[in-house]
């Protein structure tokens, strides 16, 4: 597998941010965020939770995401979770990756004739 360029994201991270910034919540859970992908894009990216809480990681390493537990108290007899935040860089790195999508030609293939 080859390694990543400085600076690089790979695609699930740039979808994991773009996700979170269209999701308008000030904070976000994985499982959910996982939901919400395969729902609003059907994201081949995600082949397990593991991945996406890997990708999380590295996101919150490059400071584009904040993470804290949930307050216990929220929790009401289930486990708690882990909620996160786009950072002030990452909102900037998900506008700048949403916009650099919105602007690349969408591949179309011609119907075939009747």
């Amino acid at each position: 597998m080859p390694r990543r360029k400085p600076g690089s994201l790979l695609p699930l991270e740039t979808e994991i941010l773009e996700a979170a910034l269209r999701s308008k919540q000030h904070t976000f859970h994985g499982f959910a965020l996982a939901q919400t992908m395969r729902e609003q894009r059907g994201s081949s990216s995600l082949t397990s939770h593991g991945t996406l809480y890997k990708a999380l990681g590295r996101l919150e390493e490059f400071g584009l995401l904040t993470s804290e537990w949930e307050d216990a108290a929220a929790a009401e007899g289930r486990p708690r979770r882990r909620l996160y935040e786009l950072t002030g860089r990452g909102v900037q790195v998900a506008t700048r990756a949403a916009a650099e999508r919105a602007a690349q030609p969408v591949t179309r293939i011609a119907p075939e004739p009747a």
